[in-house]
């Protein structure tokens, strides 16, 4: 039986799904924080925004580990959505205490690292998908 190989990334997953929506929810995070300057309902979007983000991020931690363990893949998402979990709690504790001098900055590295890591799920096929048997 001759396995054949594509380069092709698969559909939609679990994990792609909450990757992106952690992406999306740190984007939603940088608009809602430049309304902090300009509006009166700044505060209350970003404020609803950072729960939705901090969710995001357990959504992923979640996805890694359903990735992980059942298809007995790399450890390392797992890792990757542990440490941004890691980061959303800092970066909740620090917008309480109101230290933007420390918030943003580690607003715009989680920003950053999540699209790498979105771009890193899109890009890889998972082994499963990449070898299928020709008939």
């Amino acid at each position: 039986m001759a396995v054949q190989t594509t380069s092709t990334p698969a559909g939609f997953t679990f994990l792609r799904v909450a990757i992106a929506s952690q992406t999306l929810a740190l984007f939603f995070q940088a608009a809602t924080a430049g309304l902090l300057l300009t509006s009166s309902f700044g505060a209350t979007l970003h404020d609803v925004g950072s729960r939705v983000m901090y969710g995001a991020s357990m959504l992923y931690v979640l996805a890694a580990i359903l990735a992980w363990r059942p298809g007995g893949g790399s450890p390392r998402p797992v890792l990757y959505a542990s440490v941004f979990l890691v980061l959303a709690s800092v970066q909740v504790v620090l917008g309480i205490a109101h230290m933007p001098s420390l918030h943003v900055p580690l607003g715009v590295l989680m920003f950053g690292l999540s699209v790498l890591a979105l771009g890193q799920a899109l890009i890889t096929v998972p082994d499963a998908e990449r070898l299928r048997p020709t008939p």
